[in-house]
């Protein structure tokens, strides 16, 4: 059935987008839409935004490798490397602190209406795509590229069995969940 799926393109479009609007609207009642949220959590004072993610992360993680043991997926890592990984992790953290937004909740509070995060946000990010599109040809050679590590995952580098990483990294993270909520943070 998915791989009769994955030939249409147009249910395709029409299920992310459909997914899309789900997923802005739990980040909305989640509360990680407002950009005091995700100030309070760049300072240290409001642990929300780290609430979501790491339930999302234990969910997306846990769902996807059991639908890859049952064959229902496949993944499909991208290459990376030090120095792209590096870079784009800074421009990230710069453009997230400046405008207290990272791209999902951006998109969420353009559609609550806020208009610094579709002008300063949307924006900037259609920008940021179309110049890195016409760059690319000469970055793909740059320093970008240093410390390239493939298509690496933790099993593989490890040499274990994925189960054997999810497990215990799921139970950490939930560990911390329980923590972070008995705390008050």
């Amino acid at each position: 059935m998915l791989r009769k799926l994955h030939l249409k393109k147009e249910i395709q479009l029409g299920l992310g987008l459909m997914i899309g609007i789900i997923f802005g609207f739990l980040l909305h009642k989640g509360g990680v839409t407002k950009y005091d949220i995700i100030i309070g959590q760049l300072l240290l004072t409001d642990f929300t935004v780290m609430k979501v993610m790491l339930t999302a992360i234990i969910t997306g993680m846990v769902g996807v490798h059991f639908l890859k043991s049952l064959g229902i997926a496949e993944l499909h890592p991208k290459p990376g490397s030090v120095g792209s990984v590096g870079t784009g992790g800074l421009l990230f953290g710069v453009g997230f602190g400046l405008l207290g937004y990272c791209p999902g909740t951006m998109v969420g509070a353009v559609g609550e209406g806020f208009l610094d995060a579709l002008f300063g946000g949307v924006v900037g990010m259609i920008i940021g795509a179309g110049l890195f599109s016409e760059l690319y040809p000469r970055l793909e050679k740059s320093p970008l590229n240093r410390g390239n590590f493939g298509e690496l995952t933790w099993p593989q580098l490890f040499r274990l069995n994925s189960w054997i990483i999810i497990i215990p990294f799921s139970i950490g993270m939930i560990i911390l969940l329980v923590w972070i909520e008995k705390s008050g943070l």
